[in-house]
């Protein structure tokens, strides 16, 4: 198996799940993103729809079963030295609808953090604006 990165970008989803008026959030195990804590989701598969991804992703990553509010951003993340791959990672406001966080091995670590309270983690780039735009959307 190689670790070439694909020739073309990438097509992710990532999810700003709120519970309870705190949001998940996961740390990566694996490159790229080892170390940093973000949203869970993932790869969109072909012929998969947006919302059908993220919600297969966030049961494979976390078990939860999620309802997605509305899109609350994206972000490109173009090959650098720290990543060989291309991604444009669409990014959604949701609701936790059901389950308990049972991680894969993908993700090492959750926590339900208050939004306020992002600054205490190493957390992956832009995930700032994209919370905010999610927690509006989202409501009290």
């Amino acid at each position: 198996m190689t670790d070439t990165p694909p020739a073309h970008p990438q097509l992710a989803t990532s999810a700003a799940i709120f519970r309870d008026g705190k949001v998940l959030l996961v740390r990566r195990a694996r490159s790229p993103g080892k170390g940093f804590y973000s949203l869970p989701g993932g790869r969109v598969e072909f012929g998969e729809s947006l919302a059908v991804a993220l919600a297969r992703e966030v049961m494979e990553e976390t078990g939860l079963t999620i309802d997605i509010v509305g899109l609350s951003g994206f972000r490109e993340v173009l090959p650098n030295d720290k990543v060989a791959g291309h991604y444009l990672i669409m990014s959604f406001a949701a609701r936790w609808v059901a389950g308990e966080p049972e991680l894969n091995d993908e993700l090492d670590d959750f926590q339900w953090v208050a939004p306020d309270d992002l600054g205490a983690f190493k957390t992956t780039e832009g995930l700032g604006p994209i919370l905010a735009m999610a927690e509006d959307l989202v409501g009290p």
